[in-house]
């Protein structure tokens, strides 16, 4: 048994058998509390007798109420220790530790479980705060924050756009103060607090930006093209990326064709007049800061076959081989064929022999002929072909009846000039060549030398020998060649002195000669002329070669080897003054300082051109001009087909004039393309063109007219019929339209521009389609703006003439307004909905209202003796200005103080007031104010002007009754604003009574013209209106009329319901003008 403790209460008690040591029922928990907020520890403990309670900090006894009334700790009747505040400050902290409850009675104590009582703290300073953060669509993002030190620790929870975050979302996760978005989306762009948070509050970061931006993106993307040469290619490439990538182009096998390629506003890419060499891969590169991407299209250009080495006419013997060349070019390389005219069969290269064997056709495209035969004779076709077109080129083969190897004589060295002494020998060679042998014979000064002179003697290589000269023995010797095929001869001079140096030629001097030219080879035939080519030999003997000698030989001219050319420099030459429709042979010869070389090999064959054969041949060519094609104002690109290839087109003269006047000419060369440019035109003109083609002096059968306008500048007339309309009460709009006036070739529009400005320099919506396109979808528009929506044609010549402009406002419904209908008020919108233009208003409003005041209070001043009326006028600004002829938020609002309206839509969907609430006196004049769609109320009476500076009206309005509108109490007849500032009045309550000096509470009416701007306001609920049993306003208007002398009459008794307090309110505002006179 425990003793008591002197001093005790129990001290001297005799136990009781029945008493109960003290024991804890109920331990105190540890705390964590607020500063400042109450808190309580618990405590339970039984025991017999009940024991007392104490509780103890950190060891110490704990003041409570029992000790010091004023203390902030109260011991609570259970035990418990309650703080009223928790006191803590960053020195003294007399409230946080350890706390311990005993309980004590005579028979003991006992001590609870310690618990501690901690202070919450959240500081402000955040450890990390969240940085901004830059990442492209579909990457990660990792936005990370520490939140400041506190008590407990805080928890971290994040907002975008002051929003909390939901993690709920599968791409958002929270861990450790990290705000993670797996998949970032545009959407996920904006401003990001991170918020810490324990039990004594919130603690919000400075902001953060996320910033996605989008990787760049094909909305077209070039595409494989082929094209023939010298035509014009586009390659698209449109992207979308934010922010906004640029856009370059690359070509694999080098630079972009120089001086023929055009990067346009819209990033494609543009090739002019291309050619073969243009083929290759296009490469369209785009990257902005967050990524790159290509697109890449092929380019193959298709050249039409050319033939550039064209088979020629040949004579040959039967039995000999001949060969036609048939040279190709194109892209692709054309296939070559060859077919006899007449002939079903064709011949390719590389086909197995024909039956005979006797035809061939090499891979490079000559055609050999072995063994011919008479049968053989005729015209040879070289076709080339390919994906690109195809060209023909035919050539005659004639073959002569009779032996085949006949060739008419040559003297390959005749006699040379020699000087020699009396009696000696001389020699004057004459070799010869031909087939049959020809005959050789000698001249003497044009006579015949006698074969019976003893020293005269004629070899049997045809050589003169001359023995024992005389002086007669001198003169001009001459050689003569003959057979059945034809002669030549060769003349050389012998001088015979007595005594002297003789001059004769060594053999020796032969070896110094030049070595005979190759066989030349014909390269073009007119009907008069031949081109030939030939190769030097590499041996020129003694001296380089200086000249050459050309000799023709024909049988039906001369039968005789005549010299055509002489002085020759280069191995190619033209022979000229040839008869037409003749064949001809012909041999070169080399000239340097020691002599003559031998002939060259005899050419083959060659006819010149029968001209009646060449007129009809042209004759037969039928050229058909295609459409002209603008290439800009003061180009046009030509081009032409034949309904045939013929043999003889050297080129083509192109007529063309402007309508009405004289032909002008332009020759084109013929080639494989069949097509040309005019340049230097001049603008805005109908030109005529035709085509006619030509070989040498003869010309060929005119096309049919072709007729073209070229464009003008721009064009003068805008697009038609210009209309917007909404798509499902979207933020779509669909704009269409119809092409310019008819005098304007549609084939000129290369694209349409439409434009799309909103009130804000910021809203633009561009976009282009092609010429063909006559609409287009605009989307991203934002609601409860005024847009303006124009529309342009493009030409090579630049942006035409703009539509009228088409307004649209788009919120739930969209109205248009028409470009054929565009008022005045509406080309004044596009002005007064600029945010500069509203700002001055606003500014320019504010001080004509405050002078407006100031000018009441004078006035007020001076009119005190007038009476004891008081008036009421109530006004607001309005806060949110907008142009009438966007919308109208006037519907439902109240226009009169005697009035409050109710729920109406009149017919035409409009919205109207409706002022009275139940039925009126049909014997009353009443007021009412109907409201169209341009905000604007339908009104009679005048309006007067204040200060006549800004355009602020005061109006007081009459109506008439009439069948569609709603009726209100009268307002009357005339409207006067009472100045004043001070000592306003109150109105009177319901039912109470009023004096002589009757409250009246005018309503004014205010209208706000300004530039075709309205006043919207929403107005409060109406307070109860006072009983008026007269006019006080006429009281009031005869008061004012008499200068505040005559005492007001009796006013017509009015029904009291009618009448509101004046109140015209907006967002808050209200300037309030009440005067007690």
């Amino acid at each position: 048994m425990a003793l008591a403790i002197p001093g005790d209460k129990y001290y001297w008690s005799r136990p009781r058998l029945d008493d109960i040591p003290p024991r804890i029922v109920e331990d105190p928990s540890d705390l964590i509390v607020s500063k400042g907020e109450p808190a309580t520890l618990n405590c339970k403990a039984e025991g017999q007798p009940t024991p007392t309670v104490e509780w103890y900090k950190d060891g110490e006894h704990v003041e409570t109420d029992k000790d010091d009334p004023r203390s902030h700790r109260m011991l609570l009747p259970s035990g418990s220790l309650f703080f009223l505040r928790i006191v803590h400050g960053r020195r003294s902290k007399p409230d946080e530790g350890v706390y311990t409850c005993v309980a004590r009675n005579y028979l003991g104590e006992a001590v609870s479980q310690n618990a501690s009582l901690e202070v919450a703290i959240l500081r402000d300073d955040f450890r990390q705060p969240p940085n901004d953060v830059v990442v492209a669509a579909g990457e990660p993002a990792v936005l990370e924050c520490v939140p400041p030190r506190g008590h407990p620790e805080p928890t971290v929870s994040w907002k975008r756009n002051n929003v909390r975050v939901n993690d709920k979302d599968g791409r958002i996760t929270m861990r450790g103060g990290k705000l993670m978005i797996s998949h970032t989306r545009k959407s996920d762009a904006g401003m990001y607090v991170c918020v810490g948070t324990n039990m004594v509050g919130e603690r919000d970061s400075d902001p953060a930006e996320l910033v996605v931006f989008e990787r760049p993106v094909f909305i077209r993307r070039p595409v494989n093209q082929i094209v023939l040469g010298e035509e014009t290619v586009d390659f698209l490439c449109e992207v979308h990326g934010d922010p906004a990538p640029t856009v370059r182009w690359n070509r694999d096998e080098g630079e972009l064709p120089r001086g023929r390629f055009e990067i346009r506003g819209d990033n494609s890419l543009r090739l002019i007049r291309v050619r073969a060499e243009d083929e290759g891969t296009y490469t369209c590169v785009t990257e902005n800061s967050v990524g790159k991407t290509e697109a890449s299209a092929v380019l193959q250009v298709h050249v039409p076959p050319q033939i550039d080495v064209r088979p020629q006419d040949q004579i040959t013997a039967q039995g000999r081989t001949i060969t036609f060349q048939c040279g190709t070019q194109g892209n692709p390389l054309p296939a070559v064929f060859w077919q006899k005219e007449g002939s079903q069969m064709l011949l390719f290269p590389g086909q197995p022999p024909s039956q005979s064997g006797r035809y061939a056709v090499s891979m490079s495209g000559e055609l050999s002929i072995s063994d011919v035969h008479s049968e053989d004779s005729g015209y040879y076709i070289c076709q080339a072909i390919s994906v690109a077109g195809s060209v023909l080129a035919k050539a005659l083969l004639e073959v002569k009846t009779g032996p085949s190897d006949l060739i008419p004589p040559i003297i390959r060295q005749g006699p040379a000039n020699q000087t020699l002494t009396l009696g000696s020998s001389a020699l004057l060679q004459c070799h010869v060549m031909g087939r049959p042998i020809p005959s050789v014979r000698w001249e003497k000064n044009g006579e015949s030398v006698l074969s019976d002179d003893i020293h005269i003697s004629l070899m049997e290589n045809g050589t003169l020998h001359i023995s024992g000269l005389k002086e007669t023995d001198s003169g001009t010797y001459t050689c003569v060649a003959s057979s059945s095929t034809g002669e030549t001869s060769w003349s050389g001079t012998l001088t015979v002195k007595a005594t002297g140096t003789s001059s004769v030629p060594r053999v020796s001097q032969s070896l110094q000669l030049p070595g005979p030219p190759q066989k030349p080879v014909v390269t073009d035939v007119t009907s008069n002329s031949v081109t030939l080519t030939w190769q030097p030999n590499p041996h020129e003997g003694g001296a380089a070669v200086t000249s050459y000698i050309i000799e023709a030989f024909s049988q039906s001219v001369g039968n005789t080897w005549q010299t055509v050319a002489d002085l020759v420099r280069l191995e190619k030459h033209t022979v000229s003054g040839l008869y037409p429709n003749t064949i001809y042979l012909f041999i070169i010869r080399a000239v340097n300082p020691f002599g003559l070389s031998d002939p060259s090999p005899i050419s083959e064959p060659v006819r010149t051109q029968d001209q009646a054969h060449v007129q009809m041949d042209l004759g037969g060519v039928k050229v058909r001009l295609q459409s002209p094609k603008v290439l800009n104002p003061t180009s046009v690109q030509i081009t032409w087909t034949l309904d045939q290839h013929p043999r003889y087109i050297e080129g083509y003269r192109l007529y063309y004039r402007p309508v009405g006047s004289t032909w002008m000419i332009q020759d084109i060369k013929a080639g494989p393309l069949h097509t040309a440019v005019l340049t230097e035109l001049h603008r805005g003109k109908e030109y005529e063109f035709k085509m006619r083609p030509y070989y040498n002096e003869f010309q060929g059968i005119d096309s049919e007219i072709a007729v073209v306008r070229t464009p003008d500048e721009v064009l003068s007339g805008p697009p038609q019929g210009v209309s917007v309309v909404q798509l499902s009460n979207s933020s779509i709009v669909r704009v269409s339209w119809r092409p310019p006036p008819p005098d304007v070739p549609e084939e000129l529009i290369l694209e349409y521009r439409v434009w799309c400005v909103g009130n804000e320099s910021q809203q633009m919506i561009n976009r282009s389609v092609d010429g063909d396109t006559l609409w287009v979808l605009l989307d991203g528009l934002l609601p409860e703006s005024m847009y303006r929506v124009q529309v342009a044609a493009v030409t090579i010549a630049g942006v035409g003439t703009y539509s009228q402009p088409v307004f649209i406002f788009l919120n739930q419904s969209l109205s248009v307004v028409k470009d054929d209908t565009v008022s005045l008020s509406e080309q004044i919108t596009g002005v007064v909905s600029q945010p500069a233009f509203i700002a001055g208003i606003g500014v320019s409003s504010w001080m004509v209202l405050m002078g407006f005041s100031a000018w009441i209070y004078c006035r007020h001043r001076r009119r005190k003796e007038l009476g004891h009326y008081t008036t009421s006028f109530a006004y607001t600004p309005a806060g949110n200005l907008l142009p009438c002829l966007l919308e109208s938020h006037l519907g439902n609002y109240p226009w009169l103080a005697d009035s409050w309206p109710t729920n109406n839509f009149s017919q035409n969907g409009k919205d109207s007031v409706n002022c009275c609430a139940g039925r009126l006196d049909s014997t009353d004049q009443y007021y009412n104010s109907k409201i169209s769609v341009t905000g604007v109320p339908v009104h009679h009476g005048t309006c007067i002007e204040i200060l006549g500076l800004t355009g602020i009206l005061i109006c007081s309005r009459l109506y008439s009754p009439e069948e569609d509108e709603e009726w209100c109490p009268p307002l009357p007849e005339r409207s006067y604003l009472i100045e004043g500032l001070e000592d306003a009045a109150t109105l009177p309550l319901r039912g109470e009574g009023t004096n002589r000096a009757t409250t009246y509470s005018m309503q004014s009416t205010m209208f706000i013209h300004t530039f075709g701007l309205c006043v919207s306001a929403d107005l409060p609920p109406p307070p109860e209106p006072p009983p008026v049993t007269e006019d006080p306003l006429k009281h009031l208007t005869d008061t004012l009329d008499n200068g505040g002398s005559r005492t007001p009459p009796q006013h017509r008794e009015r029904r009291s319901d009618r009448r509101t307090a004046a109140q015209w309110s907006t967002e808050g505002q209200t300037l309030g003008i009440t005067k007690k006179l």
